[in-house]
């Protein structure tokens, strides 16, 4: 096939694809509310602790340190009123240190605290609280837990310098930017199926393997072109650009092949877009593994689009990567991205011939 075939093939698809008013919006409208979104979400994490306290006899520097160390305590002028600010949420979470709090520590007597939380707080920090007020109480009476206590970091130290949650979003917003044009070029294949231009063009001097050619070029690189985008437009190129378009252009041709299986099985748009949401919904589960840690477990790196997703959020993050850090991610998007391509074809090819 020459190449005056393919770019009428091309600019074929390109009007068919945009003459679908539906595609042609979510196309556009994805595109800038997810750079939209990404903007409005705050860029930094907050790393301090906020709470309300009620303690007469609280010295200020003691005040102070803590506010070093992240904890910031907000006097409150009375047992009730603190009671009050935290039963109508202005905190969630309040303490009263009593008069005796501190000489009573300094003696070796019990010192009494009390922790006021609000009715949606969760269980887990609340013992959370009640961990660190009981190392307060040590470090002020000077008696230390009989223990030592050994630190270590596995992994980059990302201490004062958290990972904003917008950018814990950014791997799932380029997974469903790729993963919706499966849905467009799916209907557009399923549609050319259903009324026959597909197997009109194989009586005309066009091989089923220039067809495969145009359809392929055209998924990946709609797809493609799209995530670097978003990609540009948010910053997510401005470190090591390289890799990131490896990887974009591999997750291109892994949502392409998708998409020649669900034409392969989609009899109109509306089928195509069911079968495209099931697998937006499969295609972005490994997203959480970096949105939400500890919410899902290694099974999800089964998934081919957690080798989009795990080098994305390591490269726009700024762990230290290096393409031998990726190799494995790479190589295996690399296997699943042309089994999955190859084996759309054969399918879709069965359909048609």
């Amino acid at each position: 096939m020459n190449a005056a075939i393919l770019a009428t093939l091309l600019r074929k698809d390109l009007i068919l694809f945009f003459s679908n008013r539906f595609f042609a919006f979510i196309t556009f409208l994805a595109l800038f509310a997810y750079a939209a979104i990404y903007y409005l979400l705050p860029a930094d994490i907050d790393e301090t602790l906020e709470m309300a306290v009620y303690a007469p006899n609280l010295p200020a520097q003691f005040l102070e340190e803590l506010g070093e160390e992240g904890l910031i305590m907000i006097p409150i002028d009375s047992e009730r009123a603190l009671q009050e600010a935290v039963r109508q949420g202005e905190h969630a979470v309040g303490v009263i240190l009593p008069a005796d709090f501190f000489s009573n520590l300094a003696i070796g007597m019990k010192g009494e605290v009390y922790l006021y939380f609000s009715a949606d707080f969760s269980e887990e920090f609340r013992q959370m609280y009640a961990i660190l007020f009981t190392e307060i109480g040590y470090m002020v009476s000077g008696k230390p837990l009989n223990i030592e206590v050994t630190e270590e970091i596995l992994g980059e130290d990302r201490v004062g310098d958290q990972i904003a949650y917008r950018d814990r979003l950014l791997p799932l917003m380029v997974v469903i930017i790729l993963t919706f044009e499966t849905m467009g070029l799916a209907s557009l294949i399923a549609s050319e199926v259903t009324t026959g231009t597909l197997q009109a063009l194989l009586i005309t001097p066009l091989r089923v393997e220039g067809l495969f050619l145009a359809k392929g070029t055209f998924g990946t690189g709609l797809a493609f072109i799209q995530a670097v985008l978003l990609m540009a437009i948010i910053g997510g190129l401005n470190h090591k650009p390289e890799m990131i378009l490896v990887i974009l252009f591999l997750g291109s041709v892994l949502v392409t092949g998708l998409a020649f299986l669900i034409a392969s099985v989609s009899k109109e748009m509306m089928s195509a877009m069911g079968w495209g949401m099931l697998a937006v919904v499969v295609l972005s589960l490994p997203s959480f593994s970096v949105l939400l840690p500890g919410s899902v477990t290694d099974w999800v790196k089964a998934i081919p689009s957690y080798h989009i997703v795990d080098p994305i959020y390591r490269i726009v993050n700024q762990y230290t990567v290096t393409w031998s850090d990726l190799g494995v991610n790479l190589a295996i998007l690399t296997v699943s991205a042309g089994f999955i391509f190859a084996l759309g074809v054969v399918v879709l090819r069965r359909k048609f011939q």
